[in-house]
């Protein structure tokens, strides 16, 4: 008999906003979890957009040096051994850049690598009345 009267006087509205209460912290973790990972996305998208943009610099700079090397060879087309010595300049160079390029991939592909640290979800704050 004393059930059935706690259950009158406790409305519907105060056990629903009791359950809610309950499953709060729960859907905050789930929330900042889902931040996170949003987060780390947003990361690694302008992380690969960086790199593009640095291949694509690095290659215009190989056209911009590789024209003025061209240019340089045209006043000296009677003289083989300049001519040679640019161009081991020219191979050098682009060895160089080469290089360059790899290194850029290969920073960008290891940070891909890397596993992801996501800290762990805080406790919800308590009410302390």
């Amino acid at each position: 008999m004393t059930i059935t009267c706690v259950i009158k006087h406790f409305p519907v509205t105060h056990t629903l906003l009791i359950g809610t209460l309950a499953l709060l912290p729960l859907g905050v973790a789930c929330a900042d979890q889902s931040t996170q990972a949003q987060a780390a996305q947003f990361q690694q998208t302008v992380q690969q957009q960086q790199t593009r943009d640095q291949l694509q610099k690095s290659q215009q700079q190989q056209q911009l040096h590789q024209n003025v090397s061209d240019n340089a060879k045209l006043p000296l087309a009677g003289n083989p051994q300049a001519q040679q010595q640019i161009e081991q300049a020219d191979r050098a160079q682009q060895d160089r850049d080469r290089a360059t390029q790899q290194d850029l991939l290969n920073r960008q592909q290891n940070a891909a690598d890397l596993p992801r640290v996501v800290p762990p979800p805080q406790p919800a704050p308590t009410s302390g009345g």
